[in-house]
């Protein structure tokens, strides 16, 4: 037992060492490439990360922040592309990654606020025709993601852009949008959270919108 105990402690050490340097790597992978769909405006630059993601997504098949940035990312590439028809696919396969993020956490709050910023950036394609569908849709769903937590300020942001586009789109008063909004700068303010990986976005969008609110 004296001689295995010192190669039993050094095997130990070695699949620990292993361990930390696995997750280590995972960590700065996804947040080198984080960084592009958040500051990147060309699409193929957004679809390098998206495919790094979906990589990462497949082998780490325990977490779901891979899928969520995927699907971000295709909500970006969406943003940038000028073609109804392709901001639909790039729609359609933001809601294909994000469902395997929903599979792993069916209640995080981050998730089913980017579901319901799915179903937004669906209603912009189209207002005039989708505004019955998306909006109750997207207004419940960015709901349910302040439901779950009401400190999540993307979620809060996500729904006073929701309020102040349909404020505006029927001529009526934007006072609970400003609210909601005012609310959402408050949570981004005392934000904090332990993973590396937190979702960081939504804060910019938020003051710009406050802006109108003056």
């Amino acid at each position: 037992m004296k001689n295995t105990l010192p190669a039993f402690i050094a095997l130990i050490a070695m699949v620990w060492s292993t361990t930390v340097m696995a997750a280590d790597k995972y960590t700065e992978t996804m947040q080198k490439n984080i960084q592009v769909v958040y500051t990147s405006q060309n699409i193929a630059d957004l679809q390098t990360a998206v495919n790094t993601f979906e990589r990462v997504g497949a082998a780490e098949k325990t977490k779901w922040e891979p899928f969520y940035y995927a699907s971000f990312g295709y909500i970006m590439m969406s943003n940038h592309e000028k073609d109804a028809a392709k901001k639909d696919v790039y729609l359609d396969q933001a809601t294909t990654a994000l469902n395997k993020a929903k599979e792993l956490v069916p209640n995080e709050s981050e998730v089913i606020a980017l579901e319901g910023f799915i179903y937004m950036m669906r209603l912009s394609v189209d207002p005039a025709t989708r505004g019955r569908q998306y909006m109750p849709l997207s207004t419940q769903t960015f709901n349910k993601a302040v439901a779950i937590n009401p400190n999540n300020p993307r979620a809060l942001a996500l729904l006073a852009q929701m309020q102040f586009g349909a404020a505006q789109f029927f001529g009526s008063s934007t006072a609970e949008a400003c609210a909601t909004t005012t609310s959402a700068l408050e949570k981004f303010a005392s934000f904090q959270s332990e993973n590396p990986l937190a979702p960081q976005w939504g804060k910019e969008m938020t003051e710009g919108l406050k802006s109108k609110c003056n």
